[in-house]
């Protein structure tokens, strides 16, 4: 249960203003079926998370242990460097919309999530904490924070979120979940 609320706070704060939020704003205005959106997000996220943890457990197994701290607690302050860089909408979603909100939204969600900072965090997270399902089910849950309300609240929303303090405050988090990291390097 550790891993679930670093996890959830981490991917809620760094999604504000990513692409995924952007591309929940796009879906949004396309489809008026809001439900299948958020369904949408829901099943591409848990599918994407959970190979991204697995990956994450995965890859630990294989690093020295005495690496291993190091790496994750740099990894943490890199991602949250990172996030301070605004993203580019890539696409617009082209063919796969006319396969409705739940498909068009599922594959263009997990497409999107990539290579992206929430995944990139939630290998980290699935290294780090020792519970692959709370590291998914705190991201996953994170995601649908930041995004059903955009499916929701749309433009009116995205108007009111200053993004810049949400980047800083997304930074702050990963960079203190590195240092802490690294402060407790004897844990691991």
């Amino acid at each position: 249960m550790d891993a679930f609320l670093p996890s959830t706070l981490a991917v809620a704060i760094a999604e504000i203003g990513d692409k995924t939020q952007l591309l929940t704003l796009f879906l949004a205005a396309r489809f008026a079926h809001r439900g299948a959106i958020v369904m949408g997000i829901l099943v591409a996220t848990l599918l994407n998370h959970a190979l991204s943890a697995w990956l994450g457990a995965w890859l630990v197994q294989w690093i020295p242990d005495q690496w291993v701290p190091w790496i994750i607690g740099l990894s943490f302050i890199a991602v949250g460097l990172w996030v301070l860089i605004p993203d580019k909408d890539d696409e617009d979603g082209g063919a796969v919309l006319k396969y409705g909100a739940f498909v068009a939204t599922c594959i263009l969600f997990f497409l999107a999530e990539i290579g992206d900072k929430t995944q990139i965090a939630t290998v980290i997270l699935a290294a780090r904490y020792d519970s692959l399902f709370w590291v998914v089910v705190g991201t996953t849950l994170g995601m649908l924070l930041a995004n059903v309300p955009v499916a929701y609240a749309g433009s009116w929303l995205m108007q009111k979120i200053p993004l810049n303090v949400a980047r800083w405050a997304a930074c702050l988090l990963f960079v203190g979940l590195g240092v802490a990291t690294l402060l407790t390097l004897d844990s691991f």
